[in-house]
């Protein structure tokens, strides 16, 4: 499940359960069983992508503007594109150029497709992560350096060591946390930006304003409600 899940998928007290049938799925791909009437742009049968809300269900219902459908030579692949869209609404926010340097905080789903997005683009991404197995997902789509997170002020000399302390052109928070969000301010460089790309779902969280007005940074919340917008990215 998407991370926005996660909270609703533990159990937490204050849910209503059970839920409706299908309910948390939002990253479905499947086969168009049967159209509305109209319906002049999909076929029964044909393999899509859509954003909706009951995919854990046998069936979902989704408008015919909500569904992007997928080409033969994904046939025989898995493609959650709600998430693939995210993560290409991400980089499209975080304006990577070539040879700039991008650390990307937090390599799971979307940290992973931003490594390979920005390492395409001609960036030199630093990945930074908890897990090896992260790290060398992360090395295996492009990532120049890996370092493990473990240790804040560790990290911070590494980069430095890294940048000829410089830091970070480009930031990516792709946790939903508060620690990676102040090792993501920590790592940013003068005139940088700083994206939250990660999901903070479980309360307020506090910023460091004055690295953020020292630095002269622009900071980016790169999650989208836009439908069209949502759209576009997939």
């Amino acid at each position: 499940v998407c991370a926005s899940n996660l909270e609703p998928w533990g159990g937490l007290p204050w849910m209503t359960y059970p839920g409706e049938a299908g309910g948390l799925g939002h990253e479905g791909w499947g086969r168009v069983d049967a159209l509305g009437d109209g319906v002049t742009d999909l076929a029964v049968g044909d393999r899509v992508a859509a954003l909706s809300y009951r995919s854990f269900a046998d069936y979902d219902l989704a408008r015919t503007d909500m569904v992007a459908t997928l080409p033969a030579t994904l046939d025989d692949q898995p493609f959650p594109g709600e998430p693939l869209g995210c993560a290409f609404n991400i980089f499209r926010r975080s304006d990577i150029r070539p040879g700039q340097t991008v650390a990307i905080v937090g390599i799971g789903f979307l940290g992973a497709v931003l490594t390979k997005l920005a390492t395409a683009a001609g960036a030199r991404v630093i990945a930074i992560s908890r897990r090896q197995e992260s790290l060398d997902l992360a090395s295996h789509y492009g990532a120049a350096e890996t370092i493990p997170m473990h240790d804040h002020w560790q990290i911070i000399e590494c980069v430095k060591g890294l940048t000829g302390e410089a830091m970070c052109e480009r930031v990516i928070e792709a946790v939903g946390k508060q620690w990676p969000l102040d090792l993501a301010t920590a790592l940013i460089g003068f005139g940088g930006r700083l994206v939250v790309a990660g999901y903070h779902q479980d309360g307020p969280r506090q910023v460091n304003m004055q690295d953020w007005n020292w630095k002269g940074i622009d900071v980016i919340n790169a999650h989208e409600r836009d439908p069209a917008v949502q759209m576009q990215g997939l």
